[in-house]
């Protein structure tokens, strides 16, 4: 199975820069799709099902802003949208389908970098996720977390450990977040292949930073302990660019 998350920023645009067609040569058997910006009836539905997938859409309520979305070849057996939180669900920002015992979930961590309001509220939504996976894997215990989740975990993940020590997605408290995340049954499933450094996942479009590569490793595909023995491959698609973002695959056997 071919599993892949990418933070679109806002998928009319990248439909626009060539998506679907990228779609089509990448071939995924689930894309996870974050920051897609739009409402149910701005989400090319039909276009993708015209590709073979079903799409699963969970918008925000504020129109133009964050949002989730998966794309499935196979049907899942149940859809969950949000988390019955409502100051997180109303930013649509978690969505999970079940495909026998394996659960797929596409999730927009927040971003911090608006001011102390949005970091606060970023803290927050970490603390309140941990407790809702934690009590998810009792019942879902074959879990993969694929999403954007605004925060790079060691200096090896950002071009400038140093500068940005004090910076919103790079901050100790974030990173030992990811740290007691990981020691409670999850593996980073693109460190598990691959420890090599200058490996990002998003870059700033100021001072042509992509064509640099001076970039953050920010977007995961998180899988429970369980899943360690099917898991293949995962590999960072760069040559993507459609986002600010690039896609990261993951492939597991099933």
């Amino acid at each position: 199975m071919k599993i892949i998350t990418y933070n679109v920023n806002g998928i009319r645009a990248a439909v626009n820069k060539g998506l679907l067609t990228w779609i089509k040569e990448t071939n995924p058997d689930v894309l996870c799709l974050q920051e897609t910006k739009a409402q149910p009836e701005q989400i090319p539905i039909l276009l993708f099902q015209e590709m073979g997938y079903h799409c699963y859409c969970y918008s925000a309520k504020k129109k133009g802003y964050s949002g989730v979305a998966i794309l499935t070849k196979q049907k899942p057996d149940k859809v969950i949208y949000g988390m019955n939180i409502p100051e997180y669900d109303n930013e649509g920002r978690f969505l999970r389908a079940d495909f026998g015992d394996l659960s797929i979930v596409s999730v927009y961590h927040p971003s911090g970098s608006s001011g102390d309001d949005r970091q606060a509220f970023k803290m927050k939504w970490l603390d309140d996720f941990d407790t809702y996976i934690r009590e998810l894997v009792k019942t879902r215990p074959n879990l993969i977390l694929c999403g954007d989740y605004n925060i790079c975990h060691k200096a090896i993940d950002i071009h400038d450990p140093i500068r940005n020590a004090k910076t919103s997605g790079f901050l100790p408290e974030e990173r030992e977040w990811i740290d007691k995340f990981i020691n409670n049954g999850f593996i980073d499933t693109f460190r598990y292949f691959n420890q090599e450094p200058h490996q990002y996942t998003w870059w700033s479009f100021r001072s042509n930073a992509r064509a640099k590569n001076l970039g953050w490793r920010i977007d995961y595909n998180m899988a429970t302990l369980s899943l360690k023995d099917k898991l293949k491959r995962s590999v960072i698609l760069s040559s993507a660019v459609h986002s600010d973002h690039c896609p990261v695959l993951l492939e597991i056997n099933v």
